[in-house]
């Protein structure tokens, strides 16, 4: 597949898994649409390594949860190539709340974020793909987990997934492909924040492989759903995680 005039655009491409995400694509050959919510000097990092490896990235602001910011998204990022080919849905919060009334806010908010964004950007992505396109968004493995305080964050990638199937159903006769993406444990600042290494270590042995994931393993997955060897999968959730579940 050729992907010197086609574009990905990546949300929440600023950190963690999704800069790695928006680094593979550029080395993939997409010019790559960095999207931040509001971290300007960590977009222009990521758009600053990818343009020294030699490839192509512009970095561009929104709020995933506002309706005017991503479609003004979709239609700046549209207008560089003339065209979407791929959409990865990154962007996301997780703060931690048990399911008691004083969480409520929190609650309201991981929603409003992960579960209203993901559909703005879904139905954006519906909207303005070219045929023959893929959309990814990022979900988690600690769904099957259930840990304690992490409802809101697990309802909200729930959600998520469900999206998934249905958009992929919608968009029957376009031959595009809409999948999710599940990781597990992974080193990013997200993960580490607020962890003690006894924490970390604890839950690096969840998994057989007893390790935490990196990112760019979790991009090696979005790769392949993006490139010529994800034409045939298409309404799946694929969690990378070691064996964590």
């Amino acid at each position: 597949m050729n992907t010197s005039n086609k574009t990905a655009l990546i949300t929440g491409a600023s950190r963690g898994i999704g800069r790695a995400i928006a680094e593979r694509l550029a080395k993939d050959g997409f010019t790559v649409i960095v999207n931040y919510a509001g971290n300007f000097s960590s977009a222009e990092e990521t758009v600053l390594a990818i343009t020294a490896q030699g490839g192509k990235a512009v970095a561009i602001q929104a709020d995933v949860a506002s309706e005017t910011d991503v479609s003004r998204l979709f239609s700046e990022a549209k207008s560089i190539n003339g065209q979407i080919d791929v959409v990865v849905h990154s962007a996301g919060i997780m703060p931690m709340a048990k399911i008691v009334t004083a969480g409520l806010a929190d609650f309201d908010k991981v929603i409003y974020t992960n579960l209203r964004g993901a559909f703005l950007v879904l139905a954006n992505a519906a909207e303005s793909i070219s045929d023959n396109g893929r959309i990814i968004a990022i979900s988690t493995s600690v769904i099957a987990k259930s840990f304690p305080a992490y409802g809101p964050y697990i309802a909200s990638k729930a959600g998520v997934e469900g999206l998934v199937h249905v958009l992929a159903n919608e968009l029957r006769g376009r031959n595009i492909t809409v999948n999710a993406v599940a990781p597990g444990p992974t080193g990013t600042d997200l993960f580490f924040n607020g962890k003690s290494e006894e924490q970390i270590n604890t839950i690096a042995k969840l998994a057989p492989l007893e390790r935490i994931g990196a990112p760019e393993e979790i991009a090696g997955i979005v790769s392949t759903l993006a490139g010529p060897d994800g034409s045939w999968v298409n309404s799946q959730v694929i969690r990378v995680n070691g064996g964590f579940a």
